[in-house]
C-alpha cells in the first residue's frame, strides 16, 4: 500500500481526506497539532525538530500539506506567516535534509490570495493582489516554495470555499446551519452581497486523489468549480429546506475591510490535467449539513 502524509490530519479537510484515501486503498498517515497515536505524529510545524522526526519515521509515498491557520480573521496577524509560510518551508527544508522525494507533494495554498482583480472568474494565471495576511502568508509560501521545484514533486494547490459536515462553525456555512438547527429566528452577518463557490468537501477529496495520482508537477492549480453562489441565495435554499424563514441583519462588526465581492475560479486547467469532477448540487450538500 502507498503511504500518504497528511498533515493537520485531525483538521476538517484532514479527516474527510484521510478517510477518502483509506477507502481508495491507501496507507494514511498525519500529523497533529495536539495529539499523538496510531499512524499519527504530534507535530508543530513551526518547530522543524517535529517536523523532521515525523518524515524519518513515516518516509511517505506522497505528502499532502493542509496543516495551518485558515480563519482569515484570526486575531494575531503574525501567527499567518510563522504558520503557513515558515511552517511550510520547514517542511520542505526537512525532506530535502533527510534527501526524501516523495512521488508527490501537494502543498495547500488559498485562492484569497488573488484578492480584488474586477473579474468574474479568477485562473492561474493571474498575479495575486491579497487583501488579507491570510492571503499574503499563502502568497509568500507559493513564492518561496517554487523555489524547490527542482528538487521536489511539487504541485501547489489553491482551493476556493469549500464545505461539509463537521467544519468549524466560525466559518460561513457552518454558522448559518446553526442557526437553523437552533431555529433561531435572526442571524447576523457580515457583508451578504458577495458571490463564492460553496463546493463540497467531498469534490475537494477527489481532486487530490487525482492529483497525488498524476505524472503533474512544479504546477499551481485551482481548485475551483466556476461554480458562484450568492450569500443569499445560500440563505435562500436553507429556509425552503428548514421550512421558515430566517431574518438577516447586518452587523457592521462583521463587515470586513477589502472584502472580495466575487470569488469563482477557473477549473479549466485543472480538469485539463485530471479530467473533470463532478460534484453534488450545493442544496444536497446543505441538506446532509443540516440532517447531520
Amino acid at each position: 500500500m502507498k503511504k500518504v502524509l497528511i498533515t493537520g490530519i485531525d483538521s476538517f479537510s484532514g479527516s474527510h481526506l484521510s478517510s477518502y484515501l483509506e477507502m481508495s486503498g491507501y496507507e494514511v498517515y498525519g500529523t497533529s497539532l495536539f495529539e499523538s497515536g496510531d499512524k499519527k505524529y504530534r507535530c508543530d510545524i513551526t518547530k522543524k525538530e517535529d517536523i523532521l522526526n515525523a518524515l524519518a519515521s513515516c518516509k511517505p509515498d506522497y505528502l499532502i500539506h493542509l496543516s495551518g491557520i485558515s480563519f482569515a480573521a484570526h486575531g494575531n496577524s503574525e501567527d499567518f506567516y510563522r504558520v503557513n509560510t515558515i511552517g511550510t518551508l520547514n517542511i520542505l527544508d526537512a525532506l530535502v535534509e533527510l534527501n526524501l522525494n516523495p512521488t508527490k507533494i501537494l502543498l495547500a495554498s488559498s485562492a484569497t490570495l488573488y484578492g480584488n482583480q474586477g473579474l468574474e472568474v479568477l485562473d492561474e494565471t493571474l498575479c495575486p493582489k491579497p487583501t488579507n495576511h491570510y492571503g499574503a502568508s499563502k502568497y509568500a509560501m507559493e513564492s518561496l516554495a517554487a523555489n524547490y521545484f527542482a528538487r521536489l514533486n511539487i504541485i501547489i494547490t489553491r482551493p476556493f470555499n469549500y464545505t461539509g459536515i463537521n467544519q468549524q462553525e466560525h466559518f460561513l456555512i457552518p454558522k448559518i446551519i446553526k442557526h437553523f438547527k437552533q431555529k433561531k429566528q435572526t442571524i447576523e452577518l457580515g457583508n451578504i452581497d458577495v458571490s463564492r463557490e460553496f463546493n463540497d468537501v467531498g469534490y475537494v477529496c477527489e481532486i487530490y486523489k487525482r492529483l497525488i495520482e498524476s505524472s503533474l508537477t512544479s504546477e499551481v492549480l485551482n481548485i475551483a468549480s466556476n461554480r458562484g453562489i450568492k450569500l443569499l441565495d445560500v440563505i435562500d435554499m436553507m429556509n425552503e429546506l428548514s421550512g421558515y424563514k430566517i431574518e438577516v441583519k447586518i452587523n457592521p462588526d462583521f463587515v470586513r475591510e477589502g472584502e472580495i465581492k466575487t470569488l469563482t475560479g477557473s477549473s479549466e486547467k485543472l480538469f485539463k490535467a485530471i479530467g473533470e469532477v463532478k460534484q453534488k448540487e450545493f442544496k444536497q450538500t446543505l441538506r446532509e449539513m443540516l440532517d447531520a
